[in-house]
């Protein structure tokens, strides 16, 4: 495997991208070792403690503020899992009043798009891409892009599953 971009080097292209930074989430469940204690207290009915989330809500309102865009698309399982009623809960709780914008496709509008199911990826602007490797227990980076047509094959992704998915206002209704 190539060098993937993790720690600083990862944090840094959230701070430096110049218009926006796109996500594609088609996973059921991640296994983020931060998450574990939040995803607990959620499906135990207790009261979320979103203390751990600061540093990213933190940097989407500074990003935000400067005019920058968050967006993703977060494609859903059918039934939904678990941890996707948490994330969808987190994002209505704090991705969205930071400033993100999410919307959401089924897994068979997903498929039907053509869309690279499996496989996450960040784009920043229309010229970086990082496609995320995962491990048992959660993200081992990102493996930057820099061939060409692989690049413009995920702008393809991104504009195909940002039009097609459904905004907040819709798909907040599933974890009310």
């Amino acid at each position: 495997m190539t060098d993937l971009v993790s720690g600083a080097e990862f944090d840094r292209l959230f701070r430096s991208f110049r218009d926006t930074a796109f996500r594609l989430e088609t996973q059921g469940v991640y296994q983020e070792p931060v998450e574990d204690e939040p995803l607990r207290r959620f499906l135990n009915g207790e009261p979320p403690d979103d203390a751990w989330l600061a540093p990213w809500t933190d940097n989407v309102r500074a990003a935000t503020s400067e005019g920058r865009r968050f967006q993703r698309v977060r494609v859903l399982t059918e039934p939904l899992t678990d941890y996707l009623r948490f994330e969808m809960d987190l994002a209505l709780r704090a991705n969205l009043p930071a400033g993100e914008e999410i919307r959401s496709l089924s897994m068979s509008e997903a498929e039907s798009l053509g869309l690279p199911l499996g496989s996450d990826f960040w784009m920043f602007d229309d010229d970086k891409v990082g496609v995320m490797h995962f491990g048992d227990r959660g993200m081992l980076g990102l493996e930057m892009i820099t061939n060409a047509a692989a690049i413009e094959q995920h702008r393809r992704w991104r504009d195909r599953a940002w039009s097609a998915a459904a905004p907040a206002e819709e798909w907040a209704v599933l974890v009310q």
